[in-house]
């Protein structure tokens, strides 16, 4: 049971690094509405077995440089990545940036308690499912992907529509070959050990004393802006699961200007801004996104300041958004040389 709320706490810690990624590089634009095709166009061949990835971009400090990985969220399944240029840069670097991420802890007692208020927010009050609180044309629609992706999956319909966007997200990335990329870093930090190169945690913690009130805060998500969460992945399902086979293969192969041709907003971004919609909620996720920014320009800075040379990782959006990190580091007056 306990798993559950560590799973819950997760899921909150992922809000919170999209939200601040997507921040940091200025993707609060409203998204065009996505076309609603009848079925999704799969590329024929998804990348298989061992792949190089793309290149790093190296940011310098007169003599003291850092390597950047730009990783990818879906990657193939069937995808081995190894770079040997990643493996020397490793090798020679005396310190490893780890992912921006959010450290959420919850007490052991505290989660047992809430567990039964996290499995009630779980679902649709009142026994409602998924038909009752969809408007009629989404919900064909998303039973023609639950369908396709989860038929087996009775129990979903009585979720709550942005916990069965994640289900719903989750199953259609596994039953088209796809998987997160944090097998990337994964494969960064072993090499690291095996070079005795030590991390540095770029996180920032976020303790949940009180558990049971953080879950009555995300059950005071107005019903619109829930529903909306919903009705966008099943948009993005509908157009974009082909293009992120694409994308996915690009980064395998290493084709930077192809993947800059095709750089994109975080589909999950109506998902979190359901969760920015309750007041006490947006307070604390800007407060997090603005340490965790900060946090991570600061360890690089000091990298540069004191490394000979450094690896870190980051998503790939920011390496082509305007106001992504990459270009931050720039406007701060350090060179910036492209793969």
């Amino acid at each position: 049971m306990h798993a559950l709320l560590r799973s819950a706490a997760r899921l909150a810690a992922l809000a919170c690094v999209s939200l601040a990624l997507s921040a940091a590089a200025g993707g609060d634009e409203p998204q065009p509405a996505l076309p609603a095709p009848s079925a999704p166009a799969l590329p024929e061949v998804l990348v298989t077995g061992e792949q190089p990835g793309p290149g790093m971009w190296r940011v310098s400090n007169g003599e003291h440089e850092l390597w950047i990985l730009g990783t990818l969220d879906p990657l193939p399944k069937k995808m081995t990545w190894h770079s040997r240029q990643a493996d020397a840069a490793i090798a020679h670097s005396q310190e490893l940036l780890s992912p921006p991420a959010v450290s959420v802890s919850v007490g052991f007692f505290k989660g047992l308690t809430a567990l039964p208020t996290l499995l009630r927010a779980r679902k649709n009050p009142d026994g409602r499912t998924l038909k009752d609180v969809l408007p009629a044309d989404a919900y064909a629609r998303w039973s023609a992907l639950k369908a396709r992706f989860m038929a087996a999956d009775d129990d979903v319909e009585r979720l709550r529509p942005s916990i069965a966007a994640h289900e719903l997200y989750k199953r259609a990335l596994d039953r088209s070959g796809l998987t997160d990329g944090d097998g990337v870093w994964s494969l960064v930090e072993k090499a690291a050990r095996q070079h005795h190169v030590p991390v540095t945690a770029v996180t920032v913690g976020l303790a949940l004393d009180d558990p049971k009130g953080t879950i009555r805060q995300l059950e005071q998500i107005p019903r619109d802006a829930d529903v909306n969460c919903l009705v966008s992945t099943i948009g993005h399902l509908e157009a974009d699961l082909g293009p992120m086979r694409e994308r996915a293969s690009l980064w395998s192969l290493g084709d930077v200007d192809g993947l800059r041709r095709m750089a994109y907003r975080d589909q999950r971004a109506a998902c979190f801004d359901a969760i920015n919609s309750v007041p006490e909620l947006r307070v604390r996720v800007q407060q997090l996104r603005d340490e965790l920014v900060e946090r991570w320009m600061s360890a690089a800075a000091h990298a540069l300041a004191t490394n000979d040379s450094t690896f870190a990782v980051l998503p790939m959006s920011q390496m082509f958004e305007p106001e992504g990190w990459v270009t931050r580091l720039r406007a701060r007056g350090y060179q910036v040389d492209e793969p």
